[in-house]
């Protein structure tokens, strides 16, 4: 069963695609979303990435969370579900 994960503190320049690779390295990624400002168009400045796997998704936390991506240290941990 797949795993979503929160990421944010993402630099503005952090794409869907640079996101991905970034998570790619620690297990198989399904999906990856940085969240874009619906009226300007610009990233929130944090995504989704869904991990094939609980393995997957703990091993990118524990790899990613509070480390550097393209100048920013970045935020990683379980997502929750919204109320």
């Amino acid at each position: 069963m797949s795993t979503k994960l929160f990421v944010g503190s993402l630099p503005w320049s952090v794409d869907d695609t640079t996101l991905k690779t970034a998570f790619e390295k620690h297990g198989s990624v399904v999906s990856a979303k940085v969240i874009m400002d619906r009226d300007t168009g610009k990233s929130r400045g944090f995504g989704f990435v869904e991990m094939g796997n609980q393995a997957d998704a703990i091993n990118a936390i524990r790899a990613l969370n509070e480390t550097e991506l393209k100048g920013r240290n970045i935020v990683v941990n379980q997502a929750k579900e919204r109320n």
